[in-house]
């Protein structure tokens, strides 16, 4: 349990990032662009042994429930990819290409957005190691 807690929930810790990170997202989900509500800080996998800022985004506790839940999965919550897959935040594009393929399997425009996608290789090699 303790493996599977820690692959969705990343490091302890992480709020020390919290300002830093509210003023990179403007107090807007990183995902969805929701504001107004309750962020979380999301730490994208694979985990280093420390917290790294650059492997954590803001998102709303709807974000943070469908990704954790997968089940639960409002898949038109997450046509918003179509703005954040082009992010200049590079975990925020990771997370969002990872979304997009989860939800290519039944969803036609993922697909679509998918084609579109322009990733560095050093984004491309990150998402290659995320699960979601």
């Amino acid at each position: 349990m303790a493996r599977g807690y820690e692959r969705h929930h990343g490091h302890h810790g992480l709020s020390i990032y919290g300002k830093e990170l509210v003023r990179r997202c403007s107090a807007h989900c990183e995902l969805c662009d929701a504001q107004g509500i309750k962020l979380k800080i999301f730490e994208v996998p694979p985990f280093d042994s420390e917290p790294d800022v650059n492997h954590c985004i803001m998102i709303c506790e709807t974000c943070l429930d469908q990704i954790e839940h997968p089940k639960h999965m409002d898949r038109n919550h997450w046509r918003c990819l179509n703005s954040s897959m082009w992010s200049p935040v590079s975990a925020v594009k990771v997370t969002a290409v990872a979304m997009l393929q989860r939800l290519s399997n039944s969803e036609d425009w993922a697909t679509e957005l998918l084609e579109q996608r322009y990733m560095e290789p050093e984004e491309s090699e990150w998402l290659e190691e995320v699960e979601l």
